[in-house]
This record gives C-alpha cells, sequence and structure tokens, in this order.
C-alpha cells in the first residue's frame, strides 16, 4: 500500500490498517479539493435556477433534476479517474459518480416520468449519494472537515426521507424543495472545498502551488 503520510502530513493519523485509510482518503480529497468546490458551485446555481425559475411542470423538473444529476456524476469521476491515476482511493468517487450518471440518464431517457417516479428517483439517489458521503466522513480525519463531509451526507439522507414521506407534493413544491437542498448541499460542499484546500496548501512545501 502506498504510504501518503510521506506525499501529504496528516495531523492525527494512526497507527494500523484503519489509521492508513484515515490518511489516504484525507490525501484524497485534499488533493481533489477543486473537484468538490466545482461540485458545490454547480449545486449553488442548480438551486437558485430551481427556486428563482418557475418549473411549474413535472417534464421541467425532471430535465433540471437530470441535467444536475450528469455534470454533479462527471465531476465526482473525474477526480476518481485522477485518484487512480496517482494510485490512490477512488472506489467512493467513482461509486459516487456512476450512481449521478445512471440517475440522470435514467430521468433524462424515460419520458412522462410521473411524479411519482420522480419522487422515488431523487429519494433513491439522495439517500444512496449521502450514505456514500457518510462512508468517506468516516474515513476522514477531523481536521480534514469530517463533520462538514458527514453533514453534508446527514442533509442528502434527510431530504431523501422527506420525499418519501411527502411523495404527492406537486411539481412547484418539489422543485423548491430541490432547490433548497441543492442550496444548502452546495454550501456545505463548497465551504467543505476550501477547508480542504487550507490543509493542501499548509502541508506542501514553501514555494510550492498545489494542483
Amino acid at each position: 500500500m502506498l504510504d501518503f503520510t510521506n506525499r501529504m502530513s496528516v495531523p492525527g493519523g494512526g497507527g494500523g490498517p484503519y489509521g492508513s485509510r484515515m490518511d489516504a482518503m484525507s490525501a484524497l480529497l485534499a488533493r481533489n479539493w477543486w473537484a468538490m468546490a466545482l461540485r458545490g458551485i454547480f449545486a449553488i446555481l442548480f438551486g437558485l435556477a430551481a427556486v428563482i425559475l418557475p418549473f411549474t411542470t413535472i417534464e421541467s423538473l425532471v430535465l433540471l433534476f437530470a441535467a444536475y444529476m450528469l455534470v454533479d456524476g462527471v465531476f465526482a469521476i473525474v477526480a476518481g479517474v485522477r485518484a487512480a491515476a496517482r494510485h490512490e482511493r477512488w472506489g467512493l468517487l467513482i461509486l459516487e459518480g456512476i450512481v449521478d450518471l445512471l440517475a440522470g440518464a435514467a430521468a433524462w431517457l424515460v419520458p412522462g416520468l410521473t411524479v411519482l417516479v420522480v419522487v422515488t428517483l431523487l429519494g433513491v439517489w439522495s439517500v444512496v449519494t449521502g450514505a456514500l458521503m457518510l462512508a468517506a466522513a468516516w474515513r476522514l480525519h477531523g481536521g480534514y472537515g469530517r463533520w462538514l463531509l458527514a453533514l453534508s451526507g446527514l442533509v442528502s439522507i434527510g431530504w431523501g426521507v422527506l420525499l418519501w414521506l411527502f411523495p404527492a407534493a406537486g411539481a412547484l413544491v418539489l422543485t423548491w424543495w430541490l432547490g433548497g437542498y441543492a442550496l444548502v448541499f452546495g454550501v456545505l460542499l463548497l465551504v467543505l472545498a476550501f477547508h480542504l484546500r487550507g490543509r493542501r496548501m499548509a502541508s506542501l512545501p514553501p514555494g510550492r502551488i498545489a494542483s
């Protein structure tokens, strides 16, 4: 196993396999802070569009959801591929990206989806994505923003459960809910990204620019 502590100092890293996994996940997310930032920015833009624009039909809601999923999935997979090229842990990033792309493709390619189908799809995606983020947070050192990543996962799971509890909400209400969720989720990801960037910059030798 590649020793990431030689390439990035991770304060508080423990010994043994679990400590090595925490070191690896911390190094991976810090190195790919830019992907987290892009996902946060896009989520915020998506949330603003959902809140401001009058998406009053289920068709417009489906297209909005599909566009967000496809772009978010691409960002996650790009980060995963970069991690794999560096022989870092990439499984969770690739898995999350695949889930995003499958959900977006299903919403885009299947016309005439009913509100109930859209709510079910959104709920499943949100809960699965949140669970993956919690799994990543469990492997992240506290100083690298573990609570931010865990909170993002909990927000995602909570929104999915909310959809399942109120499946009869209309398209306009669902769009507002989706917009509010995306704004909160995006802000959390953006804050986490710059927190990771700070850790990344602090670990680099003087004069070296983080990539």
